[in-house]
This record gives structure tokens, C-alpha cells and sequence, in this order.
């Protein structure tokens, strides 16, 4: 696992946001099972548009609800030590991302120039925010690695052909087809940078 350059989804990856998606698809009366940029994207542009605040607004909820993983500080720490590179890649927007890391005390570890939403880049699964971050670090995709819960954020990484990591806590296969690796915990990922860095 020898990678210098390090990307993360940030809710329910690095943050406990506690976000139910299906509530808040059902609360801006959107279908379930379905992308919700995507679907908002399908609307008329007044509505659209409308939504998009909503969307916003909720997710400013629940940032400021939210708590870091298990053991996200003794990893983030580690890979700064090192002199890795840290990025954020996520479909919630710019302000709540920074929102999220505040209140659970990660913002330290990300300059906010590599925390990119959804109006940074096109939302995942299309790989243009990794892109983007490899290019700011003039970082080639092989230094890299895509980290996340959700499949979304396997296929931008496979996209964008750098290495990824399911992280599956609580221990569901879904996506597994989809990594290169799996881990269950931030302990047992910082206990493979260990052994690949000593």
C-alpha cells in the first residue's frame, strides 16, 4: 500500500453524518433509488433550482451533527506525518464538506483548495474531481487511491484508474467487486500503511 496521494469520501467514510438519504429523497419528493444530483438534474430549471437549496439546507443539518469515525485522526495524522498528500471528493457541497471537517475536528488535515463538491466537479461516479486533484498535485494516477463506502466512489476511482479502498464497516460485501482492497476499520487501514511504510 505504498501511495502517496490519498482521497476520501467524506460521509460515512471519514464522518458520521448520519445522513438518511431515503428521508431526504422523500422529503424534496424525489424517487427512491435514484441519484439525487442526478434526478435533480432532470427537473425544470426553477425547480431544480429550488431543490438544490433544500438539498444544501438539509445537508447543512446534518454537518452539524456530525462525528468522525473511529479511529479517522490516528489515520489522517498518520499519512500527514508522512508527507502525503489528503483530499476530499464528495457530492455534498463546498461549505458543508468544510462544515462536516470543522465540527469534527479534521480540518487540519485538508487544505480546503483539495475539498471538492459537487460544484467543484461533476459529482462522482464520473472521475473528474480525482482528476482534478492529481493534476493540482501534478500527482500521476498511480501514486494515488480512492477511499469510500459507497459504490460511487469505487467506480470514480477505477474511472480515473487510481487504486481504491471499500471501506465496509459494517461488513457488507456490497461493493467489493468494485476495490482493490477492503477494510472494515481506519485501524486496520492505518495498519496496512504501517506495514507498507513502516
Amino acid at each position: 500500500m505504498n501511495f502517496t496521494h490519498w482521497i476520501f469520501d467524506l460521509d460515512n467514510t471519514l464522518a458520521d453524518s448520519a445522513i438518511d438519504f431515503n428521508a431526504m429523497r422523500q422529503e424534496l419528493g424525489l424517487p427512491l433509488g435514484k441519484g439525487m444530483l442526478e434526478e435533480i438534474d432532470t427537473r425544470p430549471a426553477a425547480e431544480a433550482a429550488a431543490l438544490r437549496r433544500r438539498l444544501a439546507a438539509l445537508e447543512c443539518e446534518y454537518a452539524l451533527r456530525a462525528q468522525p469515525l473511529p479511529g479517522v485522526h490516528a489515520l489522517l495524522s498518520s499519512l500527514v506525518e508522512r508527507g502525503f498528500r489528503l483530499g476530499i471528493l464528495t457530492r455534498n457541497n463546498h461549505a458543508n464538506a468544510l462544515q462536516t471537517l470543522a465540527v469534527c475536528d479534521l480540518a487540519e488535515f485538508f487544505d480546503p483548495a483539495h475539498v471538492l463538491g459537487r460544484d467543484e466537479a461533476a459529482p462522482k461516479p464520473d472521475p473528474d474531481g480525482i482528476r482534478k486533484l492529481l493534476a493540482a498535485w501534478e500527482a500521476a494516477p498511480a501514486t494515488a487511491v480512492m477511499v469510500g463506502d459507497f459504490r460511487y466512489d469505487l467506480e470514480a476511482g477505477r474511472r480515473a484508474e487510481v487504486t481504491t479502498i471499500y471501506y465496509d464497516p459494517l461488513d457488507q460485501n456490497e461493493w467489493t467487486d468494485k476495490a482493490d482492497f477492503r477494510v472494515q476499520s481506519h485501524a486496520e487501514l492505518l495498519a496496512l500503511v504501517r506495514r507498507a511504510h513502516g
